[in-house]
């Protein structure tokens, strides 16, 4: 059990969390008040209007972000362990008895996940291009670069992650904590010269404006949800900080800070409604303009680099829960092995944010396309809390459903309002996830169906290896690893092997690497080893999600189980597939050929797994899926 942290180590703890988890969050004050108030939209800016917005902005932070994620689904953690992913494992785990409902959940979770990666392109171009916006205000030479600017910036924040975060991830907190407090302080300002709005304070302002409007407050609310972008950080990062600093940031420093400003905002907008231009920085005298623009671009660069970072870590679980093919995985830190870096999903983002950036041209252009990434998540979650409470908590039927069909019906309507911007940008984000989410279950499929055609063809190992040793082959000197896809199959790199080279090792070991619904497998649980004959084991290696797959460091845990491996005279085998899409049951020919494609481009298996390149000898096959 893990022990409670000190004051000093919580304080850093928090201090870690502002920096991390709640760039997103932090930075929409940007941009959520003026896209509201788009002409659009069709919602002029009156007061009673004014007060019922930030009645629903704030009511919304309190309710879903404060209620739901803070408290609530902030405790459905998986071994310490939160975000979609985390929380897909252990919904499906708890239904594991059942199929059909397991199934069905493993397609929605993946879906939400799949829609996180639409975030990902979103929250960087939005976050950026909202902070350089303000230089039209502070500068009107430079209107005519805003884009230009903001690709720089996102190019030069692309480029970095190769670099790895320990370095600038030590700023991230003393920069928020000074974004945070000047949001306050500005917010405060704004909201003595006007109290009024403290009106919106209310919740029945905002439900008297929803009741006046019906048909524009339902369409508002597209745009009130971009209010709540990060609330999910607040669960995914959980694991890196731990509940108790992620929620004492939230309410000590983040909570009062958005709530201020949006005041602060509403006061300034009733006292001069020509700052509807940009109310963010209409808050602000001239002399400050430009080190706030450097202030917010430099918060917004905090924010994207919290959502690429957390792209690579949910591709590194998708990747050890066999959703998506094997990547190449770099780590960037000798200390912490949460920081890694993706290569192929950094360019693959970068290409899209560019896009997104170019195509949309502005923050409010782009607040269309946002809202239905975050929203679309956001219910996928609320969903499959409800099947961890029910099925994993075991509480009744009427429980589960108060806890979590409040929270749904709110998901429902806000994603019913993002919905109606599918024209004007939602589509974008749908094109990303839908894409990820075909490209995932292509691969999870091809997976089956590949694994059952090397059973249909594979002989049993035991057996296979009583007939060989009754007229055993020359044995070679050395220790001999084939990984094997599938326990008690013989490999087809044996197979070869013997048929090719007419030898057996000394000491052979037929590893087969499973990975878990939880994010961690401690070392004492990590390899298991079992006599199969003389000279021949069977070892099963253990890894969560979030594990380094590391073959080599493992079999080491088992040394002094019956055989000793040299790492100078230890070869490790692999059978690569080849794989050849055919007419049948499988798959629609086109899904085959996309599963042949991907297969046929992941990364090396003796990079995933760890081993060493000089000691690695492939032999391939055709397989018929």
């Amino acid at each position: 059990m893990k022990s409670k942290p000190g004051p000093s180590r919580t304080a850093a703890l928090t201090l870690g969390a502002l920096g991390v988890v709640y760039g997103d969050i932090g930075t929409s004050p940007l941009y959520v008040m003026q896209t509201v108030f788009d002409p659009a939209n069709g919602l002029a800016l009156t007061p009673a209007n004014l007060t019922g917005i930030v009645s629903l902005i704030f009511w919304s932070l309190m309710v879903v972000v404060t209620l739901k994620y803070v408290t609530l689904i902030m405790r459905a953690d998986n071994h310490g362990e939160g975000g979609i992913m985390a929380l897909l494992s252990l919904a499906a785990s708890s239904v594991s008895d059942r199929p059909r409902l397991r199934a069905g959940l493993l397609l929605i979770g993946v879906f939400g996940a799949a829609l996180f990666y639409g975030d990902g392109v979103i929250t960087p171009a939005i976050s950026v291009l909202s902070a350089i916006e303000g230089l039209k205000l502070a500068t009107p030479s430079l209107t005519p670069y805003v884009e230009e600017i903001a690709v720089a910036v996102l190019i030069a924040l692309f480029l970095l992650q190769k670099h790895g975060t320990a370095g600038i991830g030590k700023v991230f907190g003393p920069v928020m904590v000074v974004w945070f407090a000047v949001l306050a302080g500005m917010g405060l300002f704004h909201l003595l010269e006007a109290p009024a709005i403290l009106a919106a304070l209310n919740p029945l302002e905002g439900l008297a404006f929803a009741l006046h409007h019906r048909w524009l407050a339902f369409i508002a609310l597209g745009s009130v949800v971009l209010a709540l972008t990060g609330a999910e950080a607040l669960y995914a990062d959980m694991g890196h900080f731990g509940a108790g600093p992620v929620r004492l940031s939230w309410f000590a420093f983040v909570l009062p800070a958005l709530a201020l400003n949006y005041f602060g905002q509403g006061a300034l907008l009733l006292a001069h409604p020509t700052a509807i231009e940009n109310p963010f920085f209409r808050m602000f005298p001239g002399w400050a303009l430009v080190p706030m623009v450097l202030l917010a671009t430099a918060a917004t660069v905090i924010a994207s680099q919290a959502v690429i970072s957390g792209a690579f870590s949910m591709t590194k679980q998708a990747i050890q829960l066999g959703f998506l093919p094997r990547m190449r995985i770099v780590h960037t830190s000798a200390k912490e092995a949460g920081q890694i870096y993706v290569p192929a999903v950094n360019a693959a983002l970068l290409v899209a944010v560019i896009a997104a950036v170019l195509g949309f041209g502005s923050s409010t252009a782009l607040g269309a396309a946002y809202g239905i990434a975050v929203t679309g998540t956001m219910l996928i979650t609320t969903l499959l809390t409800f099947y961890v409470l029910r099925y994993a908590w075991k509480f009744s039927l009427l429980p589960a459903l108060l806890a979590t069909g409040f929270f749904f019906a709110i998901d429902v309507v806000f994603f019913s309002a993002n919905l109606l911007k599918i024209v004007q940008g939602g589509w974008f984000p749908l094109v990303i996830g839908t894409l990820i989410f075909t490209g995932m279950v292509t691969w999870a499929r091809g997976r089956e169906l590949l694994s059952a055609s090397l059973r249909a063809d594979a002989i049993e190992l035991q057996p296979f290896l009583k007939s060989v040793l009754s007229d055993p082959p020359m044995r070679a000197p050395g220790a001999a690893v084939f990984m094997n896809a599938v326990a008690d199959l013989t490999p087809t790199a044996l197979l070869h092997n013997l048929k090719h080279n007419n030898v057996l090792h000394e000491l052979n070991l037929f590893v087969t690497v499973h990975t878990h619904d939880v994010p961690w497998v401690p070392f004492a649980e990590r390899a298991r080893a079992r006599q199969l004959c003389k000279g021949c084991w069977e070892v099963t290696l253990n890894f969560g999600f979030k594990n380094d797959v590391d073959v080599p460091a493992a079999l080491e845990l088992l040394q002094g189980h019956g055989f000793e491996l040299d790492p100078m005279t230890t070869s490790y085998f692999l059978s690569r597939a080849t794989i050849v899409p055919s007419l049948g049951a499988g798959m629609a020919p086109w899904r085959e050929k996309l599963y042949a494609s991907m297969h046929r481009n992941a990364a090396s298996a003796a990079d995933f797994l760890n081993l060493p390149p000089n000691r690695v000898v492939e032999l391939g096959t055709k397989v018929q899926i």
